[in-house]
């Protein structure tokens, strides 16, 4: 907001650049430093991103280590060659109006990224769930265990990156035996963890649906 104001501030009372050949020296050596990091960030994200774009990479991402760095480093190069092209423009036609069309540029661009950083962010801080494909292996999971007739219900929530929590109640039939519900209990975490290996901590309720009244 503060890049905004000074921005503005420098389109109204526009003035010459000093040092001009100071700003390009810093802002060129700036460019060269962050596309260094901001190549390490896309090396370290590409054994993570599984084929996905940068995009969806930022938006799926249960830690959001590198979706920040990578948001960051990205708005920090641009915002850069802004500044270089708002001193250049400056510079060639004279007119300091150019400096705060840049610098009004980068403060819009930082204010977009902070609102992209807070709504992907969000859900983990708060807790998120699986996404559908998950659960949707999961629930496939639990149905196809044999002695489960049907899932009830089921509650999916990240404990971390690499750490699904699944909470289900599933439906057994009403002869089973306590020992069969435990062996259906076993199986079904076993056909869980082997759909969806993170699902490390699961929770399995067993119940006996009750046929429904007909008139």
């Amino acid at each position: 907001m503060f890049a905004i104001y000074e921005g503005v501030e420098k389109i109204r009372e526009p003035h010459p650049l000093d040092s001009w050949w100071l700003a390009v020296a810093v802002l060129v050596v700036s460019i060269l430093l962050e596309s260094y990091s901001l190549r390490t960030a896309l090396r370290e994200s590409r054994p993570h991103r599984q084929n996905t774009t940068l995009l969806g990479f930022v938006r799926r991402a249960k830690a959001p280590e590198l979706p920040v760095v990578l948001l960051e480093d990205t708005a920090a190069l641009v915002g850069l060659v802004l500044a270089l092209g708002g001193v250049g423009l400056t510079i060639l036609t004279g007119n300091g109006i150019w400096d705060g069309v840049g610098t009004l540029l980068i403060g819009i661009l930082l204010v977009a990224v902070a609102v992209i950083l807070g709504v992907e962010t969000k859900s983990l801080l708060i807790g998120e769930g699986a996404s559908p494909e998950i659960a949707t292996s999961i629930a496939d999971a639990l149905a196809a265990t044999p002695r489960v007739t049907q899932v009830i219900h089921m509650k999916t929530l990240y404990l971390g990156p690499d750490e699904l929590m699944v909470a289900a109640k599933i439906a057994v039939p009403g002869s089973t035996t306590a020992a069969d519900v435990a062996d259906a209990i076993n199986d079904a975490e076993a056909a869980i963890r082997a759909a969806v290996p993170i699902a490390r901590v699961i929770y399995l309720e067993p119940d006996i649906l009750q046929p429904q009244a007909t008139d």
